[in-house]
């Protein structure tokens, strides 16, 4: 089998190294870090077909540069759900997650002050890849904690299954690869 998967994205041609995620599944490591044209132009693309919205929110870490991206080409207000709580964060709200690439649960916070600008806002959720979904609904429990209002979940890719969902938006499928 091929070490990696070639794809085109947002008209970014780029080869995804497959990773094992046991020993039955491998999956196409799509990582925005270091990417600014990818992480540019993918942010273009989903202004385009995403619904109007006051303020995004994407999870700690690989969702923040789209995340950041897609705030400063549109609504200029960003918020990051974060993977442990910070000195600067009054009273935070938490829920739990488990995602297909972390190995074990983790639990992901926003600041009160985070959660506020939330509250009765139009709130657009945004990640790099939608797998199981595990992710997205740890940061919709949140927003709906701080009180926001979900108009729009979307992502650069919908991987294996996610990609037969109708309640996100998303600019490509990615397979998976059973071993």
């Amino acid at each position: 089998m091929a070490k990696t998967y070639k794809m085109t994205i947002a008209g970014c041609e780029r080869e995804l190294p497959l990773c094992a995620v046991n020993d039955d599944l491998d999956i196409a490591a799509f990582i925005m870090f270091g990417d600014v044209e990818i992480t540019e132009k993918c942010a273009e693309a989903l202004l385009k077909i995403v619904p109007e919205h006051d303020i995004v929110i994407t999870a700690e870490a690989k969702g923040i540069p789209l995340g950041y991206e897609i705030a400063r080409q549109g609504c200029r207000e960003y918020v990051v759900a974060r993977k442990g709580v910070k000195v600067y964060m009054p009273d935070p709200i938490s829920v739990n997650v488990r995602s297909i690439t972390t190995l074990s649960q983790q639990t992901l916070f926003l600041g009160m002050d985070d959660a506020d600008k939330l509250k009765d806002r139009r709130v657009l959720i945004v990640d790099d890849v939608i797998s199981t979904g595990e992710s997205l609904k740890a940061i919709e429990l949140l927003v709906e904690k701080a009180g926001g209002n979900i108009v729009g979940k979307a992502a650069v890719l919908a991987e294996g299954q996610a990609a037969d969902r109708d309640d996100i938006i998303f600019l490509e499928k990615l397979p998976v690869f059973p071993k």
